[in-house]
């Protein structure tokens, strides 16, 4: 009887701790596909999970940093939802490979289309929504999205507070992106992209060189059974030959 209350204390406490770390984790965030590199391009995903068990997602907003302005921003289409793409006037116009750039991305907001019974994100279900975006910053680690989450029973959710150092996590976080050191030449070519030209390069010449090798094999064994055939053919004409004298 005593074993059998432990283990159901134990199965309540373990249910009661995967339910709070699902709560504590579900909510907006944003991850890039492979490296977000600083002073390079990288596409984004804005994760969207819904948490509400009787009503649906219908409509994110996604708001750029102001402090970082990315000069190029463009969103993937999402079947079954519209894309407003909202740009602002810069006070200062940004220099992209010798352009001015004098107005930026300052919101991306996603809304859901179609009938009633299959708009949003339904509960239990999430959405991510691309977005390719550049260059990123060379003087941050990382960058801030204030996202705001609207339900179809009017319903808002602000992911818009910002982490502190040392404090905990807040209770509605706003989806921050981390970005990784890269080194670039004049031309704005990675160390990745320089070892990966490399690579590619020497898979060529690893191809040119086993392309060469067979052919040197194919020749070479051509070139014994000629010889084969034509001693065959002397040895063959000889003792023809010897015959008719005989």
């Amino acid at each position: 009887m005593n074993v059998s209350r432990i283990a159901l204390v134990g199965g309540v406490a373990a249910s009661t701790v995967l339910i709070l770390a699902g709560t504590a984790s579900a909510h907006v965030s944003v991850q890039p596909q492979g490296e977000a590199a600083k002073g390079g391009y990288a596409t984004i995903n804005f994760k969207v999970p819904n948490e509400r068990d009787d009503a649906s997602t219908t409509k994110l907003e996604v708001n750029f940093p102001t402090d970082h302005p990315l000069a190029s921003v463009m969103p993937q289409p999402v079947p079954g939802w519209k894309i407003d793409v909202t740009k602002s006037k810069l006070a200062k116009p940004l220099d992209m490979h010798g352009q001015k750039i004098n107005e930026v991305v300052s919101k991306v907001t996603w809304t859901a289309e179609g009938s009633k019974n299959a708009l949003g994100i339904r509960p239990g279900e999430f959405q991510q929504f691309p977005l390719s975006v550049g260059q990123l910053p060379e003087d941050a680690d990382q960058l801030v999205f204030k996202a705001i989450q609207t339900y179809d029973n009017k319903e808002v959710v602000r992911w818009i507070e910002e982490q502190k150092d040392g404090a905990e996590e807040p209770e509605s976080p706003a989806p921050v992106l981390k970005l990784t050191a890269a080194t670039t030449d004049e031309h704005g070519s990675t160390a990745d992209d320089k070892s990966g030209a490399a690579e590619e390069k020497k898979d060529e010449h690893t191809e040119t060189a086993s392309a060469s090798s067979s052919s040197d094999t194919t020749a070479r064994v051509l070139g014994v059974v000629g010889i084969a055939i034509g001693i065959a053919g002397v040895a063959f004409g000889f003792l023809a030959g010897r015959r008719r004298n005989v």
